[in-house]
């Protein structure tokens, strides 16, 4: 189940070059899952806990929207008004790296890159 509680981290997803050799190793180490999703001519994955059935992170290819982004655990934070929240990231010495992007039945997300160099992503839930 996503967290939709504003400023909670309501998901993780993991963009590297390889995803379907690196989701092997996850499904190893943590004991999930992997369930494909269709992005078209390739899959991404969910990874799922066994005993539960629930996504829980995602595990993806830099490509299409992923391409440009560095290799790294990104985590989702809800925000109340996207539009507002890239007003204030700019604002703040931070700048947008991609977005914003709509997830459609879900809402909209854009990933920034904070005055420290480290990047999240943003999300408005629909």
């Amino acid at each position: 189940m996503i967290n939709k509680t504003i400023g909670a981290i309501a998901w993780h997803d993991l963009t590297v070059d390889d995803a379907t050799g690196l989701k092997s190793f996850y499904e190893k180490v943590t004991g999930w899952k992997s369930q494909p999703v269709s992005m078209g001519d390739y899959d991404d994955y969910n990874m799922i806990i066994p005993s539960e059935g629930n996504p829980v992170a995602g595990i993806c290819h830099k490509k299409g929207e992923n391409a440009n982004l560095p290799s790294l655990w990104m985590i989702y934070i809800n925000v109340e008004n996207l539009d507002s929240s890239i007003e204030a990231c700019k604002g703040n010495g931070g700048k947008v790296i991609s977005g914003p992007k709509v997830i459609n039945g879900m809402g909209k997300y854009c990933v920034i890159e904070d005055p420290a160099g480290a990047c999240c992503a943003l999300f408005e839930h629909e």
